[in-house]
């Protein structure tokens, strides 16, 4: 998990797991959605997963 990857989970999360699967954004964009910090973890976690 690159710095970079961290910075944009935080600032934008949908946009930092892109790469990971149509399933991942949906879900963490929703969540976002919700509220920005269940994004942010939601992001984070599965970054961490990698």
């Amino acid at each position: 998990m690159s710095l970079f990857r961290v910075l944009l989970s935080i600032i934008f999360p949908p946009l930092a797991v892109l790469d990971q699967g149509c399933g991942s954004v949906i879900i963490v964009f929703i969540l976002t959605l919700a509220g920005w910090i269940p994004g942010v973890i939601a992001a984070l976690v599965i970054l961490n997963k990698k």
